[in-house]
């Protein structure tokens, strides 16, 4: 007799939820990077909060402590 392998679906929906956070952390770290870049580069505030706008990303995005 063959038995199908099949993961239980509570196993697959904690899977997911793990990849979720790790995407949601990952996230915060690359919009905090590319939002240092951003101010590194701007030639004042002003220009900052445009090019921040434009990408969609916010200043507190730079000022968030990596995890990494």
């Amino acid at each position: 007799m063959t038995l199908a392998r099949h993961a239980s679906p509570v196993n697959e929906n904690d899977r997911f939820a793990e990849l979720r956070a790790s995407e949601k952390i990952h996230c915060e770290i690359q919009n905090g990077r590319a939002a240092r870049l951003v101010a590194h580069h701007a030639s004042d505030a002003q220009d900052c909060g445009r090019l921040l706008e434009m990408l969609g990303l916010e200043a507190v995005d730079g000022k968030r402590q990596m995890t990494t």
